[in-house]
């Protein structure tokens, strides 16, 4: 664990030494890339080669892709517990975005102009769901509901399969629940290749979504430009501000719940008022950590990247949150602390208020996607939302009395930007 105080001279610096770790290494990049050219030329191929690989799955081009019947046959085998626990995600989840689809709108300008806009949903969306080792049922819920409700006419998904290429029956009645039926027992960078360029048998996607590990972000990132992406969510983050009202052993179990992802690049943040509430609450992770059924990977998590910041003012939290800029913010503070930091912090992800608001509601049930920022990326990205999932074209109408008025503006701009056919194709409209 690394300890930091707000009061040093260094902080700054190595706060930003630490958050500069979510940099993807030079050999991460540079194997991303060759993975990418490969699905590129060879095409199923190469996505075969890769799943053999990194998954140990053989598969054959003919067997990428689940049948409608095996989807059906998994929600089946799951317990009933298991899908009620689904189909109450799902509600919350089906309630929260229905309210954020965007609505067409029109008006008239300055001018007596008709302006506008339209939404359209992308036409194909592929949808990254990790799996093997932890497979994701919740992220299934979290991203193929929002292109339901935005109305994406083709839904394809990608998550990998184990070394007999059977996915995990949760995430398969996710997708049967939702009504998703293209579905590809592919992970990893060669799905993202295959997403982005197209193979024999897997169209090329639109736009690609979900979150990965280092390898999957750092493709979607390459690929960008050749489809759109919604953002470049990887390895998770949680970031707690506690005062003394904080419960330690809340908290702790709060921190834990996101290291125990265990890929090694995770990154759990405390930031507490004093060094009393510090100590208390790390006592509670080095208790708890000994229970749980991941603790090797955990304990990594926590060597290499846990943080625990000394603050003495909301002002001083609020300036590490916004610099972080972290996946999930938990403020386990005051009431009024909370409406305080509510109205300061601007840069996170997900914000959870309140002792009785673990990150692990977020992510299973509340309702907004947990689909969210990681690495930074929280300055300039939101969560997911269906908005994401379509095009937003304006529309605009001029008639001749609009036209008018609108002539000498043009007239000014065309003769400052020495752009004269640009001036006449309105002059002559205006005659």
């Amino acid at each position: 664990m690394r300890h930091l105080s707000i009061s040093s001279k260094t902080f700054d610096a190595e706060l930003n030494d630490f958050c500069r770790g979510s940099v993807v290494p030079r050999e991460i990049s540079d194997a991303v890339a060759s993975i990418l050219a490969d699905v590129q030329t060879r095409g199923d191929e190469a996505v075969a080669y890769y799943a053999a690989k990194f998954d140990g799955a053989k598969l054959r081009a003919r067997d990428f892709r689940l049948k409608p019947s095996e989807l059906a046959a998994a929600a089946k085998r799951v317990s009933s517990a298991e899908m009620k626990a689904m189909i109450a995600a799902h509600e919350n989840i089906v309630a929260f975005n229905e309210k954020g689809l965007p609505k067409a709108w029109t008006a008239r300008n300055k001018q007596g102009a008709e302006i506008g806009e339209v939404h359209h949903p992308i036409r194909r969306v592929g949808l990254y769901v990790p799996g093997g080792e932890v497979p994701l049922v919740s992220t299934v819920l979290m991203t193929a509901t929002l292109a339901k409700i935005a109305g994406c006419p083709e839904i394809a998904v990608f998550t990998p399969s184990n070394s007999q290429g059977r996915v995990a029956d949760g995430l398969l009645a996710a997708l049967h629940l939702v009504g998703v039926e293209e579905v590809y027992r592919l992970g990893g960078v060669q799905a993202v290749g295959a997403m982005a360029y197209g193979t024999f048998t897997i169209p090329a996607v639109d736009k690609v979504f979900g979150p990965g590990n280092a390898y999957v972000c750092e493709a979607k990132r390459q690929v960008f430009g050749t489809v759109g992406v919604d953002s470049l969510p990887g390895p998770s983050e949680v970031m707690i501000i506690a005062d003394e009202t904080a419960r330690p052993d809340f908290a702790a179990a709060d921190l834990l719940a996101q290291a125990e992802h265990g890929s090694g690049r995770e990154k759990v943040y405390l930031v507490a008022t004093s060094g009393a509430v510090l100590a208390a609450i790390e006592a509670e992770v080095q208790a708890q950590v000994k229970s749980l059924s991941r603790a090797e990977k955990t304990r990594r998590v926590l060597a290499d990247g846990f943080l625990a910041v000394q603050v003495t003012t909301l002002a001083e939290a609020a300036k590490v949150a916004n610099h972080v800029a972290p996946e999930h913010l938990e403020l386990m503070v005051a009431p009024t602390a909370q409406k305080t930091l509510l109205k300061t912090i601007t840069t996170a992800g997900a914000i959870m208020l309140g002792n009785h608001t673990p990150t692990a509601v977020g992510d299973f049930t509340a309702g907004p996607s947990h689909v969210l920022p990681t690495g930074r990326a929280g300055r300039f990205f939101s969560g997911l939302r269906v908005a994401d999932f379509m095009r937003r074209t304006s529309v605009v109408r001029y008639e001749k009395a609009s036209i008018k008025k609108a002539a000498p503006v043009v007239a000014a701009f065309a003769a400052m930007e020495k752009l004269d056919a640009h001036g006449r194709s309105v002059a002559i409209r205006a005659l």
